[in-house]
């Protein structure tokens, strides 16, 4: 019989900002691969939603609430989740924001609140769930980067600072751990259709902008991001580590496209 490398059944995964936009469909896909997952947010009503969803994929959940700029939150979320299931295989990190401000007028509250969420907030999770992970040797941490961790966007300076800080510390987490069984790799989705950004991907110059800059001509489905994080929280990724594994359409390579 053949072992499907790709499988997640067995295995517990936690999807930090798990239950709308790409970490919902993140968290569906992890669950459909076969892992139990807790898929966490802010809003408990979008909790429950994305755990009914999960129930109905014949996977086990848990109803747990949290904010990545918390370290006490995210240590009750990985108490519960080992008090439900014994162990975290995968943590997936997808909580984040994202302001746009002129970057001469910014106030540096706001600078700072948006680097506390997107970087230090990641490193919290990978902190308290990595430890875990450390002290049973194996482990799968997902980090979603962006396409500003590579090029700039007009107007999101702290956005790009944050993402380009979570590439890097995705890096420097694999140089660190891997050696002890925690793989820390990162996704960069390129452009996706999310409920919050239709208007401005469907009427807005920008929105404009960024789809001729995509050589595929079309926006990403966010379905289409979840062979990517089974991938890297899977087996068949097991000497894959400080990736940054890109899935944006051809959005990097591109220079002229008309």
């Amino acid at each position: 019989m053949t072992t499907n490398i790709f499988s997640l059944t067995g295995k517990t995964a936690v999807v930090i900002g798990g239950t709308s936009g790409i970490g919902r469909a993140l968290s569906l896909g992890l669950a459909d691969a076969g892992a139990d997952v807790i898929a966490s947010a802010r809003r408990p009503e979008l909790v429950e939603e994305t755990a009914a969803e999960i129930e109905r994929r014949g996977r086990q959940t848990l109803r747990l609430s949290s904010d990545l700029r918390s370290r006490a939150s995210l240590e009750q979320l990985l108490a519960a989740s080992l008090q439900r299931f014994g162990k975290v295989d995968i943590l997936i990190n997808c909580a984040a924001k994202t302001k746009r401000t002129a970057t001469l007028t910014m106030p540096e509250e706001e600078w700072a609140d948006i680097l506390d969420t997107n970087l230090t907030g990641t490193l919290r999770a990978c902190q308290i769930f990595g430890k875990h992970m450390l002290d049973r040797g194996y482990g799968r941490i997902v980090n979603i980067a962006s396409l500003n961790s590579f090029v700039a966007f007009s107007e999101v300076a702290a956005y790009a600072a944050s993402k380009a800080g979570v590439a890097s510390l995705t890096r420097s987490l694999s140089v660190e751990w891997s050696k002890r069984g925690v793989t820390v790799n990162a996704i960069v989705p390129g452009v996706f259709r999310t409920p919050m950004n239709t208007e401005l991907l469907d009427n807005t110059p920008r929105g404009r902008e960024l789809l001729i800059r995509t050589p595929m001509g079309r926006f990403g489905k966010t379905d289409e991001l979840v062979g990517a994080a089974v991938y890297l929280a899977s087996d068949a990724s097991s000497f894959v580590t400080g990736q940054t594994l890109v899935v944006d359409g051809g959005f990097l390579s591109s220079g002229v496209n008309q």
